[in-house]
């Protein structure tokens, strides 16, 4: 595993590492982790936001997370090394969140269908919720097969035409073909057994939140979308730079030099402040600080 990147060899480990956790725990009788972390519906009582991350650590036997494990070395090592660890890590977790928010989006669907069945209607979803929240709460997704489906079409996006043999058929396959076929067969599943203990459209989800996070990346070839917030105080600055030529323009036509002299001192106190924010990250600003870049803000 030496050979493998830093960050596909740290997620293989780690989610081994929950898995085994899972297994002595259970057997101890101290807790159910695929409860605790599996990502359950979002009306169920043991819902927590925090599980649209831990539940895909998390899985339901060996023969789960050894396939999972399995295609996570096959193409998150490939994707890691043409991507790097940064994008890679912020791919694999967007589309595992992405995926789980799909399978929450089902979850509610397939609610509403037998809630509709029943005799209830929209405005009564809550209250039909919380009188079978104990069979709600069974809705438990686990597994890192929404992250693991989105790195199998990034490979496909990335080497479309490379060939890859896939058990038991007998012939080589292009990556292409190869994705096409996976969101068919997750498609027809998901349609022919809405109720399938399998997450199909989480599969589905992962490859969707995939497709348009790849397709914004190659419109923006050096954007690894953490980059918002100092692009946001980037334009902030330019935009006060402007006004402040602005104004030096100004000056020269009025005659009040301690108004001139005023708002200097002022422009001058936001450039160091935004200087402050450029090295130090906004965190680092006193109340006072902050205040005055707030008050600043809204002129």
């Amino acid at each position: 595993m030496f050979r493998i990147p830093a960050v596909t060899r740290n997620l293989i480990i780690i989610n081994f590492l929950c898995f085994i956790g899972m297994l002595v725990l259970a057997q101890a009788g101290v807790t159910d982790l695929n409860n605790l972390c599996g990502l359950h519906f979002f009306l169920a009582s043991d819902f927590h936001v925090y599980q649209l991350v831990t539940y895909m650590f998390m899985h339901g036997g060996w023969e789960h997370i050894i396939l999972n494990m399995f295609m996570l070395w096959m193409f998150g090592a490939v994707m890691e090394r043409v991507w790097g660890p940064r994008r890679f890590i912020i791919y694999y977790l967007f589309c595992g969140i992405g995926a789980g928010l799909m399978q929450e989006i089902a979850q509610f669907v397939q609610f509403y269908v037998i809630s509709s069945d029943a005799g209830f209607g929209l405005s009564q979803l809550m209250q039909v919720a919380a009188a079978n929240d104990g069979a709600l709460s069974q809705w438990t997704t686990v597994g890192a097969s929404g992250a693991i489906y989105a790195l199998l079409l990034a490979f496909g996006m990335m080497f479309p035409d490379e060939k890859m043999f896939i058990i038991p058929i007998p012939i080589p396959i292009k990556a292409k073909w190869m994705v096409l076929g996976s969101i068919v067969v997750e498609l027809f599943s998901a349609l022919a057994s809405p109720g399938s203990q399998v997450a199909h459209l989480a599969h589905l989800g992962g490859m969707i939140f995939g497709f348009f996070l790849i397709r914004y990346w190659q419109k923006h070839p050096y954007s690894d979308g953490l980059q918002g917030g100092m692009q946001f105080f980037n334009n902030m600055r330019s935009r006060w730079e402007g006004e402040r030529i602005k104004r030096s323009r100004q000056r020269n036509e009025n005659p009040d030099w301690t108004y001139n002299a005023q708002k200097k001192a002022s422009q001058e106190e936001i450039d160091r402040i935004l200087d402050k924010i450029r090295k130090s990250g906004y965190d680092s600003l006193t109340r006072e600080e902050k205040q005055t870049l707030f008050d600043q803000s809204k002129k």
